[in-house]
């Protein structure tokens, strides 16, 4: 009987082992995916700040040569002060002047 007592305190050490082993491998994983998720995220940030600097690069250019074209026509009122779309001589210019009932 004393055999048999032993037996069954053996399978059960056994068993909190393998219970324990699983749950610090199935904690080992979610970090592990976690780390992965986050080292994913920063890659896309890094591709998507990459992707904003060509694009305000590539509008610098086409603003740069826009200026000079109209500058080369000596247009005194086209500078690199007044291109700001917000400037209200350029929307006025272009749209008229704005009413201020608005």
């Amino acid at each position: 009987m004393q055999a048999v007592k032993e037996k069954l305190q053996d399978f059960n050490a056994a068993r909190k082992a393998k219970a324990e082993a699983r749950a610090e491998e199935k904690t080992e994983k979610e970090i592990a995916k976690a780390r992965k998720d986050v080292a994913h995220e920063v890659r896309l940030a890094k591709e998507a700040e990459a992707t904003m600097d060509l694009h305000v690069a590539k509008a610098g250019k086409i603003a740069e040569r826009e200026i000079s074209k109209h500058a080369s026509n000596n247009n005194p009122n086209v500078d690199s002060n007044n291109m700001n779309p917000t400037y209200a001589a350029t929307i006025e210019s272009t749209n008229g002047p704005t009413s201020p009932n608005y």
